[in-house]
């Protein structure tokens, strides 16, 4: 578990002052959270363009994806499946329109992003359900979509990331032609961090132990923390985790998933499965996405890069 002696507002001195005095907002609150919430369609409405990248909407059964395809760039014919974050009770594809369009730009590939049902109005299994929609999608649609079945990598961010790495447990364990890599954005992997009340007394930013413990009460369906959780609703509990893909996971130093995030990448490694771990200290949670220019969040974001490059365009 976290250490509750750090020091959380020993923030690395590269990031901007700002930083220090965004608020950390209570979306353990059921009315912040409903207030939100109810900016995700405004959100959507007010996204910006991404330069030389086309952007598409497409409808699955039970949930839509969101497409992005460089205009400019030589084309490869890999790709890359991404899943957005929000503690799974917030968020939406278009949330990471920049995101999905630097990677689609950057390396030339199709990035399907895909807009997941939210807890606590859909909890488990429904957005991982949707997720793997989303995966079968990009595979049964290979060829219209001009990609390689066997060059797709999967890529979460926060509680995205820990949907990611349950995605690619369940593909593993059905047999199924499983993604190139992973890679797994400070991603929110074990539901037994939100039981332990003493994390409550640090003053994580951007998502602290009260949103986290909300966030896994509502995607559980019951508690964090208990002796049972359904299989493949948290990462961190499954017992078995060799024959998954290569892994890259990236965490701040400051981030309240950071012995988690360490934890599963050492367990990744003594199963045998080969894992990048990314650290940066002095960084809290969602960095990147607040300050995406600065040059501490441009480490984390051209690191990622390089691994998907290396896993999807050099191998």
């Amino acid at each position: 578990m976290a250490d509750t002696h750090m020091n959380i507002n020993q923030l690395h001195p590269d990031l901007p002052p700002f930083l220090r005095y965004i608020p950390t907002l209570p979306f353990h609150n059921p009315v912040i959270l409903s207030l939100f919430k109810r900016l995700h369609p405004l959100q959507e409405k007010l996204a910006k363009p991404q330069p030389e990248v086309e952007i598409c909407d497409h409808r699955l059964t039970h949930c839509g994806v969101r497409l992005y395809r460089a205009t400019s760039t030589l084309k490869s014919r890999a790709a890359v499946l991404w899943i957005h974050g929000g503690g799974y009770i917030m968020g939406n594809a278009a949330m990471n329109d920049r995101e999905c369009a630097v990677i689609a730009r950057e390396l030339g590939v199709l990035v399907v992003s895909v807009d997941y049902r939210l807890s606590p109005g859909n909890p488990f299994p429904a957005p991982l359900q949707d997720c793997y929609a989303a995966w079968r999608f990009m595979l049964s649609n290979a060829s219209a979509l001009e990609i390689d079945r066997e060059r797709i990598a999967v890529i979460g961010q926060s509680a995205g990331g820990g949907l990611a790495a349950c995605l690619v447990q369940r593909i593993a364990e059905a047999g199924d032609l499983q993604p190139i890599a992973q890679a797994l954005i400070y991603p929110m992997l074990d539901d037994r961090t939100a039981a332990n009340l003493r994390l409550d007394a640090i003053k994580h930013r951007f998502w602290n132990n009260k949103n986290n413990r909300a966030g896994w009460h509502a995607y559980l369906g019951q508690p964090p923390g208990q002796p049972n959780t359904p299989r493949f609703a948290v990462a961190a509990r499954q017992t078995n985790l060799s024959g998954l893909p290569a892994a890259w996971i990236g965490v701040g130093g400051l981030d309240l998933f950071y012995e988690e995030d360490r934890d599963y990448a050492a367990r990744l490694k003594a199963a045998g499965v080969s894992c990048e771990l990314f650290e940066e200290p002095g960084c809290p949670h969602g960095y990147d996405v607040i300050a995406p220019n600065n040059s501490v969040s441009q480490r984390l974001i051209q690191n990622y890069l390089a691994f998907l490059r290396a896993r999807l365009l050099e191998t």
